[in-house]
């Protein structure tokens, strides 16, 4: 485990997927931090202070020095502790090739998953579509760039491994809330093994939030949106 270099700091927010990979970075890292929860309504005066441009979470705060966004931050994080796991690889092909796909999933994947929280009707099912042909891209692109990718420990997890798992790691419970699965074992069989593998991972499981706390608060969150969409 790498000692810490000083005091860090970690403001987030328990069900979002962006706090998780940071959460999930410090933990595989085996740093040492102090968290702490934002209530996004009522925002600590730290946290706007510290980032007072986006004034969101995450935010890694490291010997007083605020670092914003979580890609800045992960990329931060590899660079400053050295140690194993190495969030990038040291090849500059497979290096660009994990930031890509890191970039299709945070600009094309995770957009058209909005669109299926936040819509109803047939532009929820037009969503679900569009979803269904990013999955499609995405299983394709991992089995071909990544065909012999292994997970049975803590050194095996990379950058976008951390993306995967932060932001499909919890794609049973989106199942239960729409009644309709787009990843499963036999249309994304690839994306859904890499999936299972990192649930195994203790670190992983520390920090995985239970189903019967994020699905009622996905109902809660999709009902105000729609509502706010509806008062538009």
């Amino acid at each position: 485990m790498e000692e810490n270099k000083s005091k860090v700091t970690l403001h987030g927010m328990w069900a979002s997927s962006y706090s998780k990979r940071v959460e999930i970075a410090l933990k595989l890292k085996g740093i040492l931090y102090e968290y702490v929860e934002e209530d996004l309504s009522n925002k600590t005066e730290s946290l706007v202070q510290l980032n007072p441009v986006h004034k969101k979470v995450p935010l890694l705060v490291h010997d007083g020095k605020p670092v914003a966004e979580s890609q800045v931050i992960l990329e931060y994080i590899d660079e400053t502790w050295k140690n194993s796991p190495r969030l990038l690889p040291e090849d500059s092909y497979e290096r660009a090739q994990v930031r890509f796909w890191v970039s299709y999933i945070n600009e094309q994947v995770i957009e058209v998953m909005r669109k299926v929280l936040f819509q109803e009707g047939e532009a929820q099912e037009k969503a679900i579509e569009e979803a269904r042909e990013r999955f499609k891209v995405l299983e394709e692109g991992l089995k071909k760039h990544f065909p012999n990718k292994i997970i049975r420990e803590n050194d095996d997890v990379g950058l976008l491994d951390i993306i995967i798992i932060s932001t499909f790691g919890s794609h049973k419970d989106y199942h239960e809330l729409f009644g309709v699965g787009i990843i499963d074992p036999v249309n994304t069989p690839t994306l859904y093994n890499w999936i299972e593998s990192l649930k195994e991972l203790a670190v992983i499981k520390e920090a995985e939030v239970p189903s019967d706390r994020l699905v009622p608060f996905l109902q809660m969150y999709r009902q105000m949106h729609l509502q706010q969409a509806a008062n538009t």
